[in-house]
Protein backbone atom coordinates (compact mmCIF):
# COMPACT_ATOMS: atom_id res chain seq x y z
CA UNK A 1 0.00 0.00 0.00
CA UNK A 2 2.80 2.32 0.92
CA UNK A 3 4.75 1.34 -2.20
CA UNK A 4 1.81 2.19 -4.51
CA UNK A 5 1.40 5.61 -2.94
CA UNK A 6 5.06 6.44 -3.40
CA UNK A 7 4.92 5.31 -6.98
CA UNK A 8 1.89 7.57 -7.59
CA UNK A 9 3.72 10.62 -6.25
CA UNK A 10 6.70 9.90 -8.43
CA UNK A 11 4.51 9.63 -11.50
CA UNK A 12 2.69 12.83 -10.64
CA UNK A 13 5.95 14.72 -10.12
CA UNK A 14 7.29 13.36 -13.37
CA UNK A 15 4.14 14.49 -15.18
CA UNK A 16 4.48 18.04 -13.73
CA UNK A 17 8.06 18.26 -14.85
CA UNK A 18 7.09 17.19 -18.35
CA UNK A 19 4.27 19.75 -18.50
CA UNK A 20 6.59 22.49 -17.28
CA UNK A 21 9.12 21.68 -20.02
CA UNK A 22 6.39 21.76 -22.64
CA UNK A 23 5.15 25.17 -21.37
CA UNK A 24 8.66 26.53 -21.49
CA UNK A 25 9.07 25.24 -25.02
CA UNK A 26 5.88 27.04 -25.98
CA UNK A 27 6.85 30.22 -24.02
CA UNK A 28 3.55 30.01 -22.13
CA UNK A 29 4.90 31.63 -18.91
CA UNK A 30 6.03 34.73 -20.85
CA UNK A 31 2.72 34.85 -22.72
CA UNK A 32 0.76 34.64 -19.48
CA UNK A 33 2.81 37.44 -17.95
CA UNK A 34 2.31 39.58 -21.05
CA UNK A 35 -1.46 39.06 -20.92
CA UNK A 36 -1.54 40.09 -17.26
CA UNK A 37 0.36 43.29 -18.03
CA UNK A 38 -1.79 44.19 -21.04
CA UNK A 39 -5.10 43.55 -19.21
CA UNK A 40 -4.23 45.59 -16.13
CA UNK A 41 -5.94 49.07 -16.23
CA UNK A 42 -3.62 51.99 -16.90
CA UNK A 43 -4.00 54.93 -14.66
CA UNK A 44 -5.48 57.90 -16.58
CA UNK A 45 -3.30 60.99 -16.59
CA UNK A 46 -4.59 63.93 -14.54
CA UNK A 47 -6.46 66.49 -16.54
CA UNK A 48 -4.91 69.87 -16.43
CA UNK A 49 -7.60 72.41 -15.65
CA UNK A 50 -6.86 75.87 -16.83
CA UNK A 51 -7.72 78.63 -14.36
CA UNK A 52 -10.86 80.58 -15.28
CA UNK A 53 -10.19 84.20 -16.11
CA UNK A 54 -13.06 86.70 -15.86
CA UNK A 55 -12.68 89.78 -17.99
CA UNK A 56 -14.89 92.81 -18.41
CA UNK A 57 -15.00 94.53 -21.73
CA UNK A 58 -16.94 97.49 -23.08
CA UNK A 59 -18.86 96.42 -26.14
CA UNK A 60 -21.11 98.43 -28.37
CA UNK A 61 -24.84 97.71 -28.14
CA UNK A 62 -26.27 96.24 -31.28
CA UNK A 63 -28.90 98.52 -32.73
CA UNK A 64 -31.09 98.38 -35.77
CA UNK A 65 -29.59 100.08 -38.85
CA UNK A 66 -32.64 102.36 -38.93
CA UNK A 67 -31.82 103.86 -35.54
CA UNK A 68 -28.06 103.32 -35.39
CA UNK A 69 -27.30 106.89 -36.50
CA UNK A 70 -29.94 108.49 -34.29
CA UNK A 71 -29.12 109.87 -30.82
CA UNK A 72 -29.87 107.70 -27.81
CA UNK A 73 -33.35 108.29 -26.34
CA UNK A 74 -33.72 110.43 -23.24
CA UNK A 75 -36.11 109.41 -20.49
CA UNK A 76 -37.92 111.82 -18.21
CA UNK A 77 -38.99 111.04 -14.70
CA UNK A 78 -42.74 110.72 -14.44
CA UNK A 79 -44.35 111.48 -11.11
CA UNK A 80 -47.68 109.94 -10.30
CA UNK A 81 -49.85 111.75 -7.81
CA UNK A 82 -52.45 110.31 -5.55
CA UNK A 83 -56.02 111.31 -6.24
CA UNK A 84 -57.21 114.16 -4.03
CA UNK A 85 -60.58 113.65 -2.41
CA UNK A 86 -62.69 116.45 -0.94
CA UNK A 87 -65.24 115.97 1.85
CA UNK A 88 -68.87 115.89 0.76
CA UNK A 89 -71.26 118.50 2.08
CA UNK A 90 -74.43 117.25 3.71
CA UNK A 91 -76.65 119.79 1.90
CA UNK A 92 -78.40 118.76 -1.32
CA UNK A 93 -76.58 120.22 -4.33
CA UNK A 94 -78.55 122.68 -6.42
CA UNK A 95 -79.04 122.05 -10.12
CA UNK A 96 -78.74 124.65 -12.86
CA UNK A 97 -80.79 124.76 -16.04
CA UNK A 98 -78.27 125.60 -18.74
CA UNK A 99 -81.04 126.09 -21.32
CA UNK A 100 -82.02 129.39 -19.66
CA UNK A 101 -78.46 130.77 -19.51
CA UNK A 102 -78.04 134.42 -20.39
CA UNK A 103 -74.80 135.26 -22.18
CA UNK A 104 -73.00 138.49 -21.37
CA UNK A 105 -72.16 141.01 -24.06
CA UNK A 106 -68.60 142.14 -24.67
CA UNK A 107 -69.36 145.49 -23.07
CA UNK A 108 -70.83 143.87 -19.95
CA UNK A 109 -67.87 141.53 -19.64
CA UNK A 110 -65.37 144.36 -20.03
CA UNK A 111 -67.20 146.43 -17.40
CA UNK A 112 -67.14 143.63 -14.78
CA UNK A 113 -63.42 143.00 -15.46
CA UNK A 114 -62.69 146.73 -15.04
CA UNK A 115 -64.47 146.79 -11.67
CA UNK A 116 -62.63 143.62 -10.58
CA UNK A 117 -59.27 145.19 -11.50
CA UNK A 118 -60.10 148.23 -9.35
CA UNK A 119 -60.80 145.88 -6.43
CA UNK A 120 -57.53 144.07 -7.17
CA UNK A 121 -55.60 147.35 -6.91
CA UNK A 122 -57.23 148.14 -3.56
CA UNK A 123 -56.18 144.82 -2.02
CA UNK A 124 -52.49 145.65 -2.27
CA UNK A 125 -49.46 143.61 -3.43
CA UNK A 126 -48.90 141.57 -0.24
CA UNK A 127 -50.54 138.41 -1.65
CA UNK A 128 -50.86 137.06 -5.21
CA UNK A 129 -54.10 138.09 -6.94
CA UNK A 130 -55.81 136.62 -9.97
CA UNK A 131 -58.81 138.02 -11.87
CA UNK A 132 -60.94 135.59 -13.91
CA UNK A 133 -63.90 136.43 -16.10
CA UNK A 134 -66.49 133.66 -16.08
CA UNK A 135 -67.18 131.84 -19.35
CA UNK A 136 -70.02 129.40 -20.08
CA UNK A 137 -67.67 126.42 -19.52
CA UNK A 138 -66.86 127.79 -16.04
CA UNK A 139 -70.47 128.09 -14.84
CA UNK A 140 -72.27 125.29 -16.74
CA UNK A 141 -71.68 122.00 -18.52
CA UNK A 142 -68.29 120.64 -17.47
CA UNK A 143 -67.74 123.22 -14.70
CA UNK A 144 -63.99 123.46 -15.18
CA UNK A 145 -62.02 126.55 -14.14
CA UNK A 146 -58.67 126.80 -15.86
CA UNK A 147 -56.02 129.06 -14.31
CA UNK A 148 -53.04 130.78 -15.98
CA UNK A 149 -50.08 128.40 -16.06
CA UNK A 150 -47.63 131.17 -15.11
CA UNK A 151 -49.63 131.99 -11.98
CA UNK A 152 -49.91 128.29 -11.04
CA UNK A 153 -46.20 127.67 -11.51
CA UNK A 154 -45.23 130.58 -9.27
CA UNK A 155 -47.84 130.37 -6.51
CA UNK A 156 -49.73 127.06 -6.36
CA UNK A 157 -48.69 123.51 -5.30
CA UNK A 158 -46.72 121.44 -7.78
CA UNK A 159 -48.89 118.39 -7.20
CA UNK A 160 -52.62 117.76 -6.92
CA UNK A 161 -54.02 119.28 -3.76
CA UNK A 162 -57.15 120.65 -2.11
CA UNK A 163 -57.60 124.39 -2.53
CA UNK A 164 -60.23 126.11 -0.41
CA UNK A 165 -62.33 128.98 -1.73
CA UNK A 166 -63.58 131.44 0.90
CA UNK A 167 -66.44 133.73 -0.11
CA UNK A 168 -67.09 137.24 1.27
CA UNK A 169 -69.19 135.83 4.13
CA UNK A 170 -66.30 133.61 5.30
CA UNK A 171 -67.88 130.29 4.23
CA UNK A 172 -65.46 127.78 2.73
CA UNK A 173 -65.73 125.52 -0.33
CA UNK A 174 -63.02 122.83 -0.85
CA UNK A 175 -62.03 122.20 -4.47
CA UNK A 176 -59.62 119.82 -6.19
CA UNK A 177 -56.64 121.50 -7.82
CA UNK A 178 -55.10 119.50 -10.68
CA UNK A 179 -51.47 120.56 -11.00
CA UNK A 180 -50.89 118.89 -14.37
CA UNK A 181 -53.90 120.67 -15.90
CA UNK A 182 -53.60 124.00 -14.01
CA UNK A 183 -57.20 124.27 -12.89
CA UNK A 184 -59.97 123.57 -10.38
CA UNK A 185 -62.11 120.48 -10.94
CA UNK A 186 -64.09 118.70 -8.22
CA UNK A 187 -65.84 121.12 -5.84
CA UNK A 188 -65.76 124.04 -8.26
CA UNK A 189 -69.20 123.15 -9.62
CA UNK A 190 -70.76 123.41 -6.17
CA UNK A 191 -69.12 126.78 -5.57
CA UNK A 192 -70.38 128.06 -8.95
CA UNK A 193 -73.94 126.78 -8.44
CA UNK A 194 -74.21 127.87 -4.81
CA UNK A 195 -73.16 131.41 -5.75
CA UNK A 196 -75.28 131.57 -8.93
CA UNK A 197 -72.29 132.47 -11.07
CA UNK A 198 -73.22 133.63 -14.55
CA UNK A 199 -71.45 134.22 -17.82
CA UNK A 200 -69.58 137.53 -17.60
CA UNK A 201 -69.17 137.57 -13.81
CA UNK A 202 -65.66 138.44 -12.66
CA UNK A 203 -63.98 136.85 -9.65
CA UNK A 204 -60.98 138.24 -7.82
CA UNK A 205 -58.99 135.33 -6.33
CA UNK A 206 -56.83 136.57 -3.45
CA UNK A 207 -54.29 133.89 -2.38
CA UNK A 208 -54.16 134.53 1.38
CA UNK A 209 -52.67 131.06 2.12
CA UNK A 210 -50.71 128.58 -0.04
CA UNK A 211 -53.94 126.62 -0.63
CA UNK A 212 -56.65 129.20 0.24
CA UNK A 213 -58.26 131.76 -2.04
CA UNK A 214 -60.43 134.62 -0.82
CA UNK A 215 -62.98 134.97 -3.64
CA UNK A 216 -64.63 138.34 -4.42
CA UNK A 217 -67.48 138.09 -6.94
CA UNK A 218 -68.29 141.02 -9.25
CA UNK A 219 -71.76 140.45 -10.73
CA UNK A 220 -72.15 141.33 -14.37
CA UNK A 221 -75.83 142.17 -13.77
CA UNK A 222 -74.97 144.58 -10.96
CA UNK A 223 -72.42 146.33 -13.16
CA UNK A 224 -74.86 146.71 -16.04
CA UNK A 225 -77.62 147.91 -13.70
CA UNK A 226 -75.34 150.50 -12.10
CA UNK A 227 -74.22 151.73 -15.50
CA UNK A 228 -77.83 152.08 -16.69
CA UNK A 229 -78.71 153.97 -13.49
CA UNK A 230 -75.82 156.39 -14.00
CA UNK A 231 -76.88 156.95 -17.64
CA UNK A 232 -80.50 157.74 -16.67
CA UNK A 233 -79.35 160.12 -13.90
CA UNK A 234 -77.16 162.06 -16.28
Amino acid sequence: MVMSKVKYEELRQQRLEENKKRMEELNLPLLTQALKISSSPKPSPMKKVKPRIIRTELVSVRRSPRVANKPAPEFKEVIYYERVMIPRRMSTPRKRDSSNMVYATDEERAASIEKAEKLEASLGPDYPILVRSMLPSHVSGGFWLGLPSNFCRKNLPRRDDTITLIDETGEEWPTVYLAQKNGLSGGWKKFAVDHDLADGDAIVFHLIRPTKFKAYIIRVNNVSESESTETSTN
